[in-house]
């Protein structure tokens, strides 16, 4: 499994603070910044399932886990699920996701992108069935 989280540095950003969000959500293996016409372009890369655990807590300490497997589930392309984080809220240690990221994160949105060999194995890591607002299930992350 390899994921990649983006996000753009706008130039009125300070780009540690845009940093500090997404390592609020995600512990990167590499990072990058390109620049763009209109700031920068900040990419973090992890492989495994380590680098999706501050995400993996969040969800279950804020148990929002039904509206994460939603928002997973509609992300779902072949071997690939693309789902959105509201920046702002990443800074703060919080998990908000948009549905619309040009509209709902006026800064712009925080993209993640994972490929897997099993997308269903990683909704059912990520974001498990609940019952009554409880995991039930929890499955062992796909492809570590």
């Amino acid at each position: 499994m390899i994921t990649k989280v983006e996000c753009e540095i706008r130039l009125t950003e300070d780009p540690e603070k845009v940093k500090l969000a997404v390592r609020n959500v995600f512990e990167p293996e590499r990072e990058m910044l390109t620049p763009l016409s209109r700031g920068y372009l900040y990419t973090a890369i992890g492989e495994g399932s380590r680098p999706l655990r501050k995400l993996y807590n969040l969800l279950r300490t804020q148990r929002i886990l039904d509206a994460a497997r939603e928002h997973l589930k509609r992300g779902t392309i072949r071997d690939t699920v693309v789902f959105y984080l509201h920046k702002q809220a990443a800074y703060m240690g919080i998990v908000a996701f948009c549905t619309v990221p040009e509209k709902e994160s006026p800064l712009g949105a925080i993209e993640f992108t994972v490929k897997t060999d099993d997308v269903e194995a990683f909704i059912d890591w990520l974001a498990p069935r609940t019952v009554q607002g409880r995991p039930v299930g929890e499955a062992p992350p796909p492809d570590p």
